[in-house]
């Protein structure tokens, strides 16, 4: 596809997106997993977010790890990952980075560890990173520096110190301003966001009256927290629309109409996580679906429609 005549393909943070489609960290494991299923290409897809990693290796939370909702799901995985070092030597040279672009995702339990492995990812291919302040299922670390725009601003700051590549700053919806936040972040030298994370949730067993997850708590994913993730994509386009900051937008995208309502929200390019483990073929429905979109109503380039929403009143 030729992406200077694709109304699809677009320039984020200096990344040249093939499509607006980006897979979700924790969805697609470290790149490799969705390559397994027959029919299914990178090439599809603008860019690939790789498991949220830390500067050791950790095991995770103890089972149960997952568990589904009336319209969603409830994670508590707990960032499993086998540490920074053993991901760009045993994984970064599997791929193949002129596919797609692939995005390393970030996260520590102090400020020092988020600088370390963004420092350590930063003398890697990958493409960008993505700081992940807002993690829900860990016991420290994430969700206290997401929730807190001082904090959050510490880390983005860190990170900022330790790279050069674009910054994508994951915004939590469990906290007070995420206008406020989003600004601190912007001056801390973040160059994008991705909002939402997932929401803070609790699923109960009540035979055994204790909840399904081992950690007790995790992030509620899917369609039931669409509506609050297009308002926080508006509210944060509201602070970066003057400034050019893109958006992914993200939190219970399945459909095509899904999309168009993020973009039209505020949002550059869009997340797919949870629609992926039931249909891991929905980016190319994505790409048919919003080419026709825009050529029913001569729209030229999808850009178009981002933050083009008209409120009431």
């Amino acid at each position: 596809m030729d992406n200077q005549k694709s109304p699809l393909a677009l320039n984020f943070c200096g990344m040249d997106f093939s499509n607006p489609m980006v897979l979700l960290s924790g969805c697609v494991g470290f790149g490799e997993e969705y390559t397994r299923i027959k029919g299914f290409s990178n090439k599809d897809v603008g860019a690939i977010c790789l498991k949220g990693t830390t500067l050791n290796p950790r095991l995770g939370n103890n089972p149960h790890r997952v568990a589904e909702t009336d319209m969603g799901m409830l994670n508590a995985i707990g960032l499993q990952n086998p540490g920074a070092v053993a991901v760009i030597e045993d994984y970064l040279p599997s791929l193949d980075f002129s596919e797609t672009r692939f995005i390393a995702n970030v996260s520590g339990s102090s400020i020092e560890e988020y600088e370390e492995v963004t420092r350590i990812f930063n003398d890697s291919p990958i493409d960008a990173i993505e700081i992940n302040i807002s993690c829900p299922n860990v016991k420290e670390g994430g969700v206290q520096f997401g929730n807190f725009p001082d904090m959050s601003a510490k880390v983005v700051e860190a990170c900022r110190r330790a790279t050069a590549k674009p910054l994508i700053t994951k915004l939590s919806p469990n906290q007070t301003d995420i206008m406020e936040n989003a600004r601190c972040c912007i001056e801390a030298g973040s160059d994008a966001f991705a909002v939402i994370n997932t929401v803070t949730g609790m699923s109960i067993d009540i035979n055994k009256r204790a909840p399904v997850l081992g950690n007790n708590q995790g992030g509620l994913s899917g369609p039931a927290i669409k509506p609050i993730a297009l308002l926080k994509v508006h509210q944060v386009y509201q602070v970066c629309k003057d400034k050019n900051i893109p958006i992914i937008g993200q939190g219970g995208i399945t459909s095509v109409d899904d999309a168009l309502e993020f973009f039209i929200a505020g949002a550059t390019a869009i997340g797919i996580g949870t629609a992926l483990f039931y249909e891991p073929f929905i980016c190319k429905d994505m790409i048919v679906g919003l080419t026709a979109f825009l050529k029913e109503n001569n729209v030229s380039h999808i850009s178009e429609l981002t933050g083009s929403l008209k409120l009431n009143g």
